[in-house]
């Protein structure tokens, strides 16, 4: 799809608890019809090379949508550990992180976050809606693996590995709804509401 120097694997964070949705696993929850991984898969279809689905448990499941990798300790770490995960496991130029619970991510996601980390010759790229940084939707490169170890093992909050990576923020204030993320189940049917059709 792109060349190999500019090639970007994007990285499904599906490795929640789930506990706003009674501990089952979010990613697989129905949305009109279909998992909510499945959503994201597909708004990713065409703008990355690969995709990898960060993922704690039902595996089989999310092996239909890409190539599933469990965070390397046990139990569950938040976001930064699937993307020090996958960071770890894939050593290519770009890595592209969206959140599973988000059903509609932007359809230029990934060339425009490129091209703004590329413009400052930053590593890494993150976007924002218009009103507040959306820190996993996020764009790396590949060199950060052991930055991501050590942000990790320190404990950091995502967005301020970030800052302390040096992160641009690209605005998306036109697409400030593919930012929307689903955390109950009156959320879900909130969503298939507006989407029905």
């Amino acid at each position: 799809m792109t060349d190999a120097a500019n090639a970007i694997c994007a990285a499904i964070l599906a490795g929640g608890e789930g506990r706003r949705v009674g501990g089952d696993d979010k990613g697989l929850l129905m949305l009109c019809g279909k998992p909510m991984v499945e959503h994201v898969a597909a708004a990713l279809r065409g703008q990355v090379d690969a995709v990898l689905v960060c993922a704690n448990r039902n595996a089989g499941e999310y092996a239909k949508f890409g190539e599933v990798i469990a965070d390397t300790a046990s139990g569950f770490h938040g976001p930064l550990a699937g993307i020090a995960t996958a960071l770890a496991h894939f050593p290519g130029p770009w890595l592209l992180t969206v959140p599973v619970d988000a059903p509609a991510p932007p359809h230029d996601l990934a060339a425009r976050l490129r091209a703004a980390a590329t413009a400052a010759g930053a590593d890494a790229a993150v976007a924002h809606d218009g009103m507040r940084r959306q820190p996993l939707f996020a764009l790396y490169r590949g060199s950060l693996a052991q930055a991501a170890a050590r942000a990790l093992a320190d404990d950091l909050p995502v967005w301020q590995w970030q800052d302390r990576i040096g992160a641009v923020e690209v605005d998306f204030c036109d697409q400030a709804q593919s930012f929307v993320n689903l955390n109950t189940l009156e959320e879900f049917r909130e969503w298939e509401r507006q989407h029905a059709g």
